[in-house]
């Protein structure tokens, strides 16, 4: 009786912690929000230079280009350059590349992990079959007349169920918590496709680019024998002095030391982007798989895209493939919070067993040998050394830096957006610069050149145009590409317009508020 009513109070001592356990975590417990407020630029181009969102960017050059707020960026801005050749190596690329196949991989990972945890949702299910064959000690036998043979087999068969429910919303959270990391995995996947995209694009146009320096180069250097030539022969004469040559064989060596520069970093840049291709270096450029692209486009001929959509602020939070990341690493972070208060609450445990056992294989479903059990218990934390606490207050650190990061991945998108604008304004006033300098220094060359022949002027004048004209040509070059480029860099800014795939399908519905 009093070994029973110990027993007794007991189980109301573990009861009686188990509820004042559970009593503190709730008190203790703290509303879980994943709200974030986003400062919204005052306009679409943020900080940009006001011509460019309110006019259309028009050089004396030609090639205007025009801003148009609040349309969203289609899949496949690339086509906008007018190359074939640039069209078959961004398909090629995306469909090929090693970063992009990773990603996908990764993404692919992450779904199947949401299926692992939603599996604890449901009841487990296990079933056993043991056989064992036994000899006893003569010590262990009985001693009765009838004793139990020494030596026997045992088979055993069950079914096991378990489950737990889920009272406090530990699981679903370890559910959403996993969804948030496919979601995570399925926007990265897209920004590494926008990244693929627009370095294909930038090396093409760095590849043109490069060329039509070397081209410059060229001529500067044919320009300078010529010179050198022409000044052999008034040698000879004696119109001019050994110095004037020797002025002149160390110019046309300084240009010709610009050329092996150039080349190499044509070389480094055709092997980036054959890795983007997951090609050999120097493997032959393809677009589709066994279809040659042809050769490189040349400067020349990359059309610079009459209208750039620039999204919205709004929008841009969710083209971008950064932000929506960061957006679902927040509800990622916001189910782990719950997931830690959940474990310091009460926990429910049902398990029930039914089989058979007997010492003939054929008789455990017999009578008498079939067994069963059914066993219900909850358990609780009471004493975990503050590790169960701190794990919670952890989480909800870990949900504050996720608040912080998410607004740092937006505001930096407005940033890219903004910077990206002011650099298309300033590149037109560039373009229209260098292509007055290339023109007067062509022809101011030209002219020295007209003039070296007849004698009027000296070889500094000479020197002066050839490395004026040869500047201007390169200033010229580079101002041409860079409007190519920043217009690549806006739309890889503007999220690429990708994010209609993968992303977009499996990113939280429960998004952060701006």
């Amino acid at each position: 009786m009093i070994r029973k009513s110990l027993t007794v109070l007991a189980h109301g001592a573990a009861m009686g912690a188990l509820a004042l356990s559970s009593m503190a975590a709730a008190k203790e417990r703290q509303p879980v929000s994943s709200t974030v407020d986003v400062p919204m630029p005052p306009a679409v181009s943020g900080s940009a230079l006001p011509p460019v969102s309110g006019a259309p960017v028009v050089p004396a050059v030609a090639m205007p280009q025009t801003v148009q707020p609040g349309v969203a960026l289609a899949p496949g801005w690339w086509h906008g350059f007018g190359s074939p050749a640039l069209d078959a190596l961004v398909d090629r690329a995306l469909a090929a590349n090693t970063d992009i196949k990773a990603a996908q991989a990764r993404l692919a990972q992450a779904q199947a992990l949401v299926g692992a945890a939603r599996g604890g949702l449901f009841p487990q299910v296990d079933a056993g079959l043991t056989s064992e064959r036994q000899r006893l000690s003569r010590t262990l036998s009985t001693p009765l007349s009838n004793p139990n043979p020494q030596v026997f087999s045992l088979h055993t068969a069950q079914v096991s169920v378990s489950y737990s429910p889920d009272l406090f919303g530990g699981t679903a959270a370890r559910v959403r918590s996993a969804k948030a990391q496919a979601a995570v995995a399925a926007a990265q996947a897209d920004g590494v496709r926008n990244m693929v995209a627009a370095n294909v694009a930038l090396a093409v146009i760095q590849n043109a680019a490069l060329d039509a320096e070397i081209a410059a180069t060229g001529q500067a250097v044919e320009n300078n024998r010529q010179v050198l030539t022409l000044l052999q022969t008034r040698q000879r004469l004696g119109a001019v002095g050994l110095s004037d040559v020797a002025a002149q064989s160390a110019a046309l060596a300084a240009i010709e030391g610009q050329l092996p520069p150039l080349l190499r970093q044509r070389q480094a840049n055709l092997s980036a982007l054959s890795v983007l291709l997951a090609e050999a270096p120097n493997a032959p450029l393809e677009g589709a798989p066994g279809q040659a692209i042809g050769p490189m486009p040349p400067l020349d001929a990359l059309t610079l895209p009459a209208q750039v959509p620039v999204a919205l602020p709004a929008d841009l939070l969710a083209a971008r493939p950064d932000v929506a990341a960061s957006a679902a690493a927040l509800e990622g972070a916001a189910a782990d919070v719950k997931v830690a208060i959940a474990a310091r609450l009460p926990q429910i445990n049902l398990t029930a067993n039914a089989g058979g056992i007997a010492e003939d294989f054929g008789k455990m479903f017999a009578s008498g040998n079939p067994f069963w059990q059914l066993i219900g218990g909850i358990v609780g934390p009471i004493f975990h050394g503050g590790t169960l606490k701190k794990q919670e207050q952890a989480a909800r650190d870990a949900l504050e830096a996720a608040k912080a990061q998410y607004k740092g991945t937006a505001l930096q998108a407005f940033a890219d957006v903004s910077n990206s604008l002011t650099a298309l304004s300033t590149d037109t006033t560039a373009l229209d610069v260098a292509a007055r300098g290339d023109q007067a220094a062509s022809q101011s060359l030209t002219f020295v050149r007209r003039q070296l022949s007849l004698g009027s002027v000296g070889t500094l004048q000479v020197l002066n145009a050839t490395a004026t004209a040869q500047t201007a040509r390169v200033q010229y070059v580079a101002a041409k590409a860079a409007r190519l480029t920043d217009t690549v860099a806006l739309y890889a800014a503007l999220g690429g317009g990708l994010r209609a795939g993968a992303g977009a399908a499996l990113a939280s519905t429960d998004t952060p508020r701006n």
